[in-house]
This record gives structure tokens, sequence and C-alpha cells, in this order.
């Protein structure tokens, strides 16, 4: 008799170990009870089954997948051929759904995002998948999720990480941007001169309107000219100030002319009078005798 207590509480300690299941705070269990699916998932903790086989728990992982992409061949429709691999972050919104709508979960949304992936960037030009990454990721996102809603899988968010050019492509958008900031660079140079040309005709419009301010213009460029060593200045002359109708202006400059000739040829500098200054006050004298007022 006791022999056959002892054999049936080890039967009893058996089963009770074998109908206890530990689920972690992550995971899920769908138990299926004589191949009958309960309702509700289990867990997580401590759960009870019936031993012996008839209840069988398939557990699910509730936490985020990353599903690596891996590097599709792509023609884009200007018939560039790219290699464009993504990263696609899915979480188990249902696990009941996720167990008994589809085979496997994982590799059904792996293969669904892999499609979706090239089917939208067939429909692009190279410019098009260059520009617009987050579009692209958008609009994938979108879809896988529409899909995968029946499986109990929600998809938060899909990012493309590369895009592989071909060698010859790469040399050729390498020349394109080259070629696009010469152009730049020419626009720039040519709105500069433009800007100094409106520049220059209102300034001569401004000089226009005073008679003496060209002449005090001269005289400063004459300064800052004279400012440089060996250095030979040619002053143009009115032809009219030469002719016989006007001997007095004649004569004013030929003075002018002399008294500065003789200060050119005079090579000393007068103590402490640097090549400028003496500069200046040639130009200051001559301005004297060329004006009839102190005549």
């Amino acid at each position: 008799m006791i022999p056959a207590l002892l054999v049936l509480g080890f039967f009893a300690f058996v089963s009770l170990l074998s109908s206890v299941k530990v689920l972690r705070e992550y995971e899920r269990a769908i138990v299926f009870r004589l191949g009958r699916a309960r309702q509700r998932p289990l867990g997580p903790g401590v759960v009870l089954m019936l031993p012996f086989g008839l209840d069988r728990a398939q557990v699910v992982d509730t936490r985020t997948k990353v599903i690596q992409i891996p590097q599709q061949e792509v023609i884009t429709r200007d018939n560039i051929s790219i290699g464009v691999d993504a990263v696609v972050y899915a979480d188990v919104a249902s696990p009941a759904d996720a167990v008994l709508r589809v085979e496997q979960y994982m590799p059904a949304t792996l293969q669904l995002a892999a499609t979706t992936l090239r089917s939208i960037i067939g429909r692009m030009e190279l410019d098009e998948v260059l520009a617009k990454r987050q579009e692209i990721n958008d609009e994938v996102r979108q879809i896988l999720d529409q899909r995968t809603e029946q499986w109990g899988v929600e998809i938060t968010a899909v990012e493309i990480k590369d895009i592989t050019l071909p060698m010859e492509m790469k040399r050729a958008m390498a020349r394109q941007a080259e070629a696009e900031r010469e152009r730049r660079a020419k626009v720039i140079m040519s709105e500069g001169e433009l800007q100094a040309a409106e520049k220059l005709a209102l300034a001569a419009r401004l000089i226009a309107s005073e008679p003496a301010a060209l002449q005090l213009r001269l005289y400063q460029t004459l300064v800052e000219v004279s400012a440089e060593p060996n250095m030979t200045i040619v002053m143009p002359v009115p032809i009219e100030l030469m002719s016989g109708t006007n001997p007095q202006a004649g004569q004013v400059i030929q003075q002018a002319a002399t008294a500065l000739a003789a200060k050119a040829a005079s090579k000393a500098l007068g103590p402490g009078q640097s090549q400028a200054d003496q500069s200046a006050a040639e130009l200051a004298e001559l301005k004297r005798a060329l004006d009839p007022a102190k005549k």
C-alpha cells in the first residue's frame, strides 16, 4: 500500500512540475488545449497548464524586433542599378494573431518589407531616391503596417541604411556637382559686376552734377598715385587752354609745368619730408596755379 502511495505521489509531483510554467515580463504564451487555442494569451509570471501534454504552449516575445533587410539590387525608373539596404523595427501587438494567422511572422515581415522597398524605389528616379529618403521610409512603413496588421505585427519605423551607386555614376555625379559649383561662382561674379556697374553709374551721375567734384577726384587720385616711388605722372590738359584764344591760361599752365619739372629734377628731399608729402605739396601748388581766382 505504501509503495503505491509513493508512486502516486511521485506522479502527482511530476505532473505538478510539468503544469507550472514561468514567463518573463516580455513573454506571452499561446496555450493549445487538445489542439485548440485558448481565447487569450497567458503571462507574464507563473502559468498553470494541464499536465501530460494536454496543454501545449507557444511562447511569443513581445519586444521590438529589429529586422535587417539585406542589400537589394533595384533598377530605378531612369534605368540605373543601385543597391539599397534598410532596417525595419516591428512590435508584436497581438501574440495570438502572430501565432495563428501566419506561420512565421518574422520571416514573413522580412520578405514583405524587401518586396515593398524594391517596388517603391523602382517607381522613382535616382535623384528622387537620393533626395527623398524620409518620404520613402514613411511610405514603406505605411504599406507594411497595413499588410502586417492582420498578423498582429505593428511596424514602428523603417530606415534606409545605405544606397550603393555604381562607380561610373559616382564619377558622373562628381562632375555634375563641380559644374554646378562653377556655374554658381560665375553667377555670383556677374552679379557683383552688375552691382559695381550700378554704383559706378550712380557715382558718375553725382560727379556730373557737380563739376568741381571731378576735379577734386582727379586731385585725390594723383595724391594716391604719387605715393609710389619712381612714378611719372602725366596730366591731360584740354586743348582749348593751349590755344591762342586764351593766352593767359596757357601762360599759367606753362608756369605750373615749369615749377613741377624743377621740383621733379631735384632729387634731394627736405628734412623730415617724405615722397608722398612732396607730391601732395606739388599738387597743391599746381591747383593754386590753375585757379583763376588767385591769379
